[in-house]
Order: C-alpha cells, then structure tokens, then sequence
C-alpha cells in the first residue's frame, strides 16, 4: 500500500533545515513568511533578542485583498517594506518558511524589494 505524505509535515521540515542556516540580528532581522489557505503573514524579526520588529498580513485593515492571492502578497510586500524602512531596516535575510519560491512567495519578495529592502 502506497503511503501517502504529509504535506505539512515536509514542510516544517524544510523550514527548519533552512532555519538551521539563517538567522535574524539586529543589522540584519529576518523576513519571515507564512501562508494558511485564507491568508498571508510576514514578519520581520530580530531572533538575537526574540522580538518581532515590523509585521504585516491579510488581517491588517490598510491591506484590501483579503486572501491568500498573489496581489495580497504585492500589497503584504509592499507594506511590510515601507513599515521596514519607517524604521530604518535596509537590509534583511529572507525566510521563505519551508516553501518553494514561487507564486505567492515569490511576489511577495519581489514587491518587498521594489519597496526598498535589499535581500
């Protein structure tokens, strides 16, 4: 009998192989990403403290598509990099969160970097 996988499951593993190699620090946090079926999160943290520095998802009143689409996460990248820069973060690592780089992902950092983020 065929076993079938768990999506999740590989996923997080993903995730961590990758968290094994970025971190976050105070010249350089990280731009974390995370989708669920309904919506699209990012964050920009600082793991040497702990502390989520700039955060931006769907839910946000000021971001008008309210699903998990490609021009939600134009818009997500969009206001996560002005918020960044309103606090003087330029440079950042990118945390693709065990996904692969395309799509929403990949629209996502393209419009983070065409708001001004250098990764």
């Amino acid at each position: 009998m065929v076993n079938k996988t768990d999506r999740k499951l590989e996923r997080t593993r993903r995730h961590l192989r990758v968290r094994t190699k970025i971190s976050g620090t105070s010249e350089r946090p990280r731009l974390c990403v995370y989708r669920s079926n309904s919506n699209l999160y990012a964050q920009i943290i600082d793991d040497t403290k702990g502390v989520t520095l700039v955060s931006s998802s769907t839910l946000d009143k000021d971001i008008k598509t309210k699903h998990a689409n490609k021009e939600a996460a134009k818009e997500i990248g969009a206001s996560i990099a002005k918020k960044a820069l309103d606090k003087n973060i330029k440079t950042i690592v990118f945390d693709r969160g065990g996904y692969i780089y395309h799509g929403v992902v990949k629209e996502l950092a393209e419009a983070a970097r065409e708001g001004g983020l250098e990764f």
